[in-house]
């Protein structure tokens, strides 16, 4: 197998899970540990991977952990092609429930300029700012302590709020994925709305853009079997997904 072979498969394996391990690589890969490593270095000098003690995982992305104003800007191109694809999920006159994120901010962007007859609850104030210039989709804020970096409301006031409410549609910007840690954030102040919205909405859905595949954030906030379905754009590959869709998780 040659060298670019084998990179693309390190790379497939790294938007599968967080981290590759050599010996794991060289068993799949059928050679030695030694020619693992070199590879894991030269992809390293490239940009491609970050090496760690024992393998590598992806470079790590400041962006993942940075505050809102920083995520608005990066991968904003990728993050409107999944919030369109959200929309045709989003059915006249339903409940959708929308959680903080830049990803849902630009949701609720293009739900405006469809001009779609719904209802809206959300703690994302930055999102509220966008719907407020829509006539035909009536919002319900959601209160609780302000995270002003974030954009956003939490608390045991949030969540309270938020428990009132069956949504037809809960729409989750989510930071990270990979098929073994499931679903993981770092917004600390987020977990329990996150979870709460999962538990209550008829059907669960994740927008993320391509970027997020194969990371792993802060904590842990969802399993796979939790959301239904995620919503991404188009710039995964098929074999991707279909590893992906083995794991219960179903990529569209």
């Amino acid at each position: 197998m040659l060298f670019q072979e084998r990179e693309n498969f390190i790379l497939q394996q790294l938007q599968l899970q967080s981290t590759v391990k050599v010996s794991e690589l060289s068993h799949q890969l059928h050679i030695s540990v030694d020619t693992v490593r070199r590879d894991l270095k030269a992809m390293e000098q490239n940009g491609l991977i970050r090496c760690v003690r024992g393998g590598a995982c992806l470079p790590e992305c400041r962006v993942l952990f940075s505050d809102f104003t920083g995520r608005e800007i990066i991968h904003s191109d990728l993050k409107r092609e999944a919030a369109c694809k959200a929309l045709a999920h989003i059915k006249e006159g339903s409940v959708v429930a929308l959680n903080s994120g830049t990803t849902n901010t630009i949701v609720a962007q293009e739900m405006v300029a469809a001009g779609l007859h719904c209802t809206v609850v959300t703690n994302n104030c930055a999102a509220l700012n966008v719907l407020m210039q829509s006539s035909t989709i009536r919002v319900i804020a959601i209160g609780g302590m302000l995270d002003a970096q974030e954009r956003s409301t939490y608390g045991s006031i949030c969540e309270q709020d938020f428990s009132q409410f069956y949504p037809d549609l809960v729409l989750l910007s989510i930071n990270a994925i990979n098929y073994k840690d499931g679903y993981t954030d770092f917004r600390m102040n987020e977990v329990g709305v996150i979870q709460l919205l999962a538990s209550r909405g008829r059907q669960v859905v994740a927008v993320m853009d391509s970027s997020k595949l194969g990371q792993c954030s802060k904590c842990k906030v969802l399993a796979p079997e939790q959301v239904d379905f995620v919503v991404m754009d188009d710039h995964v590959p098929s074999e991707i997904r279909e590893k992906y869709q083995k794991k219960g998780i179903q990529i569209l």
